[in-house]
């Protein structure tokens, strides 16, 4: 099925591989798809009739909206930018990712919570701002011969990841939280094989479609981004269930679930991170699946599809008789 006509806005702060990809899918589909950072977007109540400008698409809104990419700033711009994506749901544009979903996905602490809450296999996690219960939780793990790995609530690629805990010559203290921004992000250590590796498994639209391991990097961090290799890898049902599972806890169309092998069960991988924004190239090296078109397809089969669906469900005059009657009440 073709989508001649439909306008698509591929959200990102920049351009290249990925937006490339997007951009051919959609092509392939009929589908107009240009990229837009969410910085030039804003809300101008002036901005007639929705209140919400995109560049690029005058007046009107776009038919649906991938999120690609959300850039950093201050806390009031990125509550503005996501605020932006709540307004384009609220206006009825599909949004793939939501915000919702990327606001969950973004935070550790809360994909922790959500993924313990859906019974989510996953390492015991604390998050605190205070630095004195930390520093009891990483003495408690020492003394049962633990380490745990300190991590910043927002981040990403492996970057400003720490192991603590016992080694030679006594119990390492807590570093200074001032470079984690005062909050404490504590997971525990979970030894693996050597070489080392962890598995990424992209999910979309509630479906495992391709996995891959990511073996050496930097050190014990398994990141593409700090060198690791990727190499395919089989897509085993307790595999792809959890992930599909850690995607679902968290609300997202896509995902990029990070999981590493359970030493106490290994029918129950432990999910690491869920990624709401990612990134593929490292895994479509690996991979036959088109996972851009996979991608495209599943927002415009399944989450623009449902959304028609329901704006053709709604009869009209159901809804004159509704406004009559509001009106009715307030004359």
């Amino acid at each position: 099925m073709t989508h001649a006509g439909v306008r698509i806005a591929i959200l990102t702060d920049e351009t290249g591989w990925h937006t490339g990809r997007l951009k051919k899918a959609f092509r392939a589909r009929g589908a107009q798809a240009r990229c837009v950072d969410l910085a030039d977007c804003r809300i101008d109540t002036t901005w007639q009739p929705h209140g919400l400008v995109v560049p690029g698409f005058g007046h009107t809104l776009p038919d649906a909206v991938f999120v690609r990419g959300i850039a950093g700033g201050t806390f009031e711009q990125v509550t503005l930018r996501l605020g932006i994506l709540h307004a384009l749901r609220e206006s009825g544009v599909p949004v793939y990712n939501d915000a919702r979903a990327i606001e969950r996905s973004v935070d550790k602490s809360m994909t922790s919570f959500l993924l313990h809450r859906a019974g989510v296999p996953t390492p015991a996690t604390w998050a605190v701002e205070s630095s004195a219960f930390a520093q009891r939780v990483l003495m408690r793990e020492a003394a049962a011969g633990r380490q745990v790995v300190l991590k910043p609530l927002f981040g990403s690629q492996g970057h400003g990841l720490k192991r603590l805990g016992a080694r030679r010559g006594g119990l390492a203290p807590l570093p200074s939280l001032g470079p984690y921004r005062q909050v404490a992000y504590l997971q525990r250590y979970v030894a693996g094989e050597r070489p080392g590796f962890d598995w990424r498994v992209m999910v979309i639209g509630g479906r495992a479609v391709a996995a891959m391991r990511r073996v050496g990097g930097k050190g014990w961090i398994h990141n593409f981004a700090q060198g690791a290799v990727c190499e395919p890898a089989d897509l085993a049902a307790p595999l792809a269930q959890t992930a599909v599972q850690a995607a679902a806890a968290l609300g997202l169309d896509y995902a990029g679930v990070d999981l590493i092998p359970n030493p106490d069960d290994a029918a129950r991988p432990l999910v690491l991170e869920v990624n709401g924004v990612a990134a593929w190239r490292g895994l479509q090296s690996v991979t036959p699946v088109d996972l851009a078109a996979a991608l495209v397809d599943d927002l415009l089969d399944r989450k623009l599809a449902a959304q028609r669906r329901l704006l053709d469900q709604t009869d009209p005059a159901a809804v004159d008789v509704a406004v009559a009657a509001l009106r009715g009440r307030h004359a």
